[in-house]
């Protein structure tokens, strides 16, 4: 306002001083709420396209691995490994038995450790605790037991496979 005869300016402002308009933030906000429904449809459509059945299924095509140098490892400690695309664990008991399991929790599917102290398998997501040699869940939430493998051990290497 002048402050001559208290009349409104007729001048236009700067649109560098201006700052953020209603317009500006209405289109912020439309391009924000498109952005989330983009995110909403094309989620679904993309985890249908890469669908973690086939992967799971290209998994399982693997039916053993060779883990060479693997028979050096010494007791009472654990190995983590690729079983296909699942980690898993190798695990050298103090009793010289040797067992490998699935490390993907039957839970939600975090990955599991190998605990020498408890001689235990635990999830920290959730506190799952299984058996380190049969791969029983012991206690919390884990629905079912890990999936064992069959060990044999050479001289040289260790060979991993789904079955005997």
């Amino acid at each position: 306002m002048n402050e001559e005869n208290n009349q409104p300016h007729s001048e236009p402002l700067d649109e560098e001083n201006e700052g953020f308009t209603r317009r500006g933030f209405v289109k912020v906000a439309i391009g924000g709420v498109c952005a989330a429904y983009g995110v909403a449809v094309g989620y679904p459509i993309y985890r249908y396209l890469n669908s973690p059945v086939e992967k799971a299924e290209a998994a399982a095509a693997v039916k053993e691995v060779n883990l060479k140098d693997a028979d050096k490892l010494p007791k009472g400690t654990a190995l983590v490994f690729k079983f296909g695309t699942h980690p898993s664990l190798l695990i050298h008991h103090d009793d010289d038995t040797w067992v490998a399991l699935d490390a993907v929790c039957t839970h939600l599917g975090c990955t599991v450790q190998y605990n020498p102290q408890q001689k235990q398998i635990v999830c920290a997501c959730h506190g799952g605790v299984y058996d380190a040699k049969t791969g029983e869940n012991i206690s919390g939430p884990p629905p079912k037991p890990l999936t064992k493998y069959v060990v044999n051990v050479q001289a040289g290497s260790v060979t991993v496979s789904r079955s005997a």
